[in-house]
């Protein structure tokens, strides 16, 4: 993204900072590498403490050059989701991990019903 600054008639472009934490190769490896799926990335509080996500999901408070920020994640153990997020940010990131206020079955996470067939 680039942000238009005019200052006298002169103007210049400057590069604006991505909010975006993990690219969509990292996700993807993260499944393979750690065993963990971001449903949520930099999310506001309101965002992550949603009701309709899982409830296996692990609310992730971590700070990037001093910005306070939310994830939604999941996985089967919290070492795995303290791992990439290390991995990922460096020692000292990661704030706390707490759990998620969903209340979805996890088995149900995602389910979406067959189409039925037409009658003859």
């Amino acid at each position: 993204m680039t942000k238009k600054v005019t200052e006298m008639s002169t103007e210049t472009f400057e590069e604006e900072k991505s909010m975006d934490s993990w690219t969509p190769s990292e996700k993807e490896s993260s499944k393979r590498k750690y065993g963990c799926e971001i449903l949520v990335e930099n999310g506001t509080w309101n965002q992550v403490t949603g009701t309709d996500f899982p409830n296996d999901a692990r609310i992730v408070t971590y700070d990037v050059d001093g910005e306070r920020r939310y994830d939604l994640t999941r996985a089967h153990k919290m070492v795995n989701i303290f791992d990439m997020y290390y991995d990922k940010f460096g020692p000292g990131a990661v704030q706390k991990i707490d759990f998620g206020y969903g209340r979805v079955n996890p088995k149900l996470w995602g389910y979406q019903a067959p189409e039925k067939k037409k009658k003859k």
